[in-house]
């Protein structure tokens, strides 16, 4: 009975000691999450006005907003996730239903892996080889293009996760009533993994947000927004490019633009991932 009683505190000791170290870490990183916060409101909401949405961005000394530089972020996002998601998707599921165990789907998931954690220059610059320097410039499809890379282990991971997720009885009934394979993955499978895919889109958007390094060695910038059928082809302005010009900048007025573009991608991304874990609520 000692005995027993000695492990009980040693073990009433422990669990105690674990949840004050949680907690410790938890309130720690809690404590800087509030200072970031805190700062990106102190200085981001006093340049927030309408010329913010609606003047290009300035040249050094004078005022301006970021119109096109929230144009080109939104324009290559947009890109990114019509070009990655239908291929994230697709190969997320032959993972999950055609080849789970097959050599092929084990190099697919290693190199999606490496993709995943892969630093965002090195994508850019595989973009700048195939793309930039045979095009001979600097582009907006370029940027699409290197945020689409960043997007498409993204999406796979997350499909291949919530199709694994689908209980086997679902797809067993649909394939008991004559159902091919393909009209059980599109009516069943992926209607009953509806929300995690969306949340995985979601994910990825809230990743390429900020996503500054591969934009400059791809999209690079500009100062202006070039109307027409291929202003994909010219060199294209984005909400973190521009913050990292201006917050090397010398002067205050392109240091306010800078916070108040850093605020509204912090904002892009707490609504996004809002959402997300919404959607995953309802899923569970």
């Amino acid at each position: 009975m000692i005995a027993n009683r000695g492990l009980y505190l040693r073990r009433r000791l422990a669990n105690a000691v674990f949840i004050a170290l949680s907690l410790g870490a938890a309130l720690f990183g809690l404590i800087w999450l509030a200072f970031i916060l805190g700062a990106l409101l102190r200085d981001g909401i006093t340049a927030l006005s309408p010329t913010l949405f609606t003047e290009m961005t300035p040249p050094e000394g004078t005022k301006g907003g970021l119109a096109n530089a929230i144009a080109g972020s939104v324009v290559m996002s947009a890109v990114a996730v019509i070009v990655g998601t239908p291929i994230g998707i697709f190969a997320g599921t032959h993972l999950a239903e055609y080849g789970r165990h097959t050599k092929l789907s084990f190099v697919v998931r290693f190199v999606n892996d490496i993709l995943l954690s892969a630093p965002s220059i090195v994508i850019g610059l595989f973009i700048y080889e195939i793309l930039v320097a045979p095009m001979g410039g600097f582009s907006g499809w370029a940027g699409g293009a290197a945020l689409a890379v960043i997007v498409i282990p993204v999406v796979v991971r997350t499909t291949e996760n919530m199709l694994l997720l689908v209980p086997n009885g679902l797809r067993e009934a649909a394939t008991a009533l004559g159902a091919p394979q393909s009209f059980v993955i599109r009516s069943v499978t992926w209607k009953a993994a509806r929300a995690g895919i969306i949340t995985g889109v979601l994910l990825a958007v809230a990743r390429i947000s900020g996503e500054t390094a591969p934009l400059l060695f791809t999209a690079l910038g500009n100062s202006g927004w070039e109307p027409g059928k291929d202003f994909m082809n010219h060199p294209m302005a984005s909400l973190p490019a521009v913050i990292y010009t201006f917050a090397n900048s010398a002067y205050e007025d392109q240091h306010a633009l800078a916070w108040a573009g850093a605020l509204l991608i912090t904002a892009t991304v707490l609504v996004l991932s809002i959402i997300a874990r919404l959607l995953e609520q309802k899923r569970t």
